[in-house]
């Protein structure tokens, strides 16, 4: 089971006379990155929204943004009675030596900054306790959004595995053909740079299965081998968070390519190696997507 690091969720609650709302997105990262905006009320509650969202998001790139309302009827306000006496002393003696009307002087004092404020209390505890069920209500729509995404890069990571793997039998079929084909060249060389009765016959044996033991890629396709079916395993595993060990492993498998493809001497291979290569990375494309 795979989980991607894409996902969106959202969730909105009443809570008494407020109505709170919280957005989430998420995107991928190498470590847990949150950006959080959160309305005054409940920045004395910030280190527990960022445990709650670290304990379940576990990694990527996040953005949360929380909106606080309170129903308009019930919304407290205050008014600075000294700020706006001020404001009307100063705005009454402008309009009296200017000699202009001032019969709106309250009403635009009333609208200058700070002088009327909402009331921006905290979150009492039983709030604090509603509003963690609606985080609770975002985090499961993302993590769904997560799982189901995960589900198509699980098929997706799947398919280069078993392309790989076809193509590296394709490979191991080519082996013998390729060692024959080596044999027959530097035979071939031989004779002609120093002819063939000036061969000795033993110490080319020799010579020969030395370097065809050097040139063998019985172990890489062994390796090989092992690296895809543990990959295999690695995804069926129910641990969530699996993107790096996964990643790891992808580049063990590139490894063993790669090392293929520099001791294969043979072009029908290469072209396999190339192909595998290309498969190789479109999965680590992929996996940069994983938890």
């Amino acid at each position: 089971m795979l989980r991607s690091m894409t996902g969106y969720g959202r969730a909105e609650n009443a809570i008494n006379e407020k109505v709170v709302l919280v957005e989430l997105r998420s995107l991928n990262g190498k470590q847990f990155e949150l950006l959080l905006k959160l309305p005054t009320q409940l920045k004395p509650f910030e280190f527990e929204i960022r445990n709650l969202l670290s304990e379940q998001l576990v990694r990527g790139s996040i953005e949360c943004t929380i909106t606080l309302k309170q129903n308009g009827a019930t919304r407290p306000t205050s008014i600075n009675l000294d700020l706006a006496a001020s404001y009307y002393a100063q705005m009454k003696g402008l309009a009296d030596s200017l000699q202009a009307d001032d019969s709106q002087l309250l009403a635009s004092i009333m609208r200058m900054p700070e002088v009327v404020s909402i009331s921006t209390d905290a979150l009492n505890e039983a709030e604090w306790d509603a509003f963690k069920s609606t985080i609770g209500e975002a985090l499961a729509m993302i993590n769904r959004h997560r799982t189901d995404e995960g589900l198509s890069l699980e098929n997706e990571l799947l398919l280069r595995i078993s392309n790989i793997e076809r193509l590296q039998q394709k490979v191991i079929s080519l082996e013998p053909l390729r060692k024959q084909k080596i044999r027959e060249n530097i035979i071939r060389l031989l004779e002609e740079q120093v002819g063939k009765d000036n061969v000795d016959k033993n110490r080319f044996e020799q010579e020969l299965i030395y370097y065809i033991e050097k040139i063998d890629l019985t172990e890489e396709q062994v390796r090989l081998s092992n690296h895809c079916t543990y990959f295999r395993t690695l995804l069926a595993e129910q641990e969530v968070s699996k993107g790096r060990k996964l990643s790891f492993l992808l580049q063990e498998i590139g490894r063993e390519i790669n090392t293929t493809g520099s001791k294969a001497y043979d072009a029908e291979i290469q072209k396999s190696v190339v192909e595998m290569k290309d498969e190789l990375e479109k999965a680590k494309e992929q996996i940069l997507n994983v938890l």
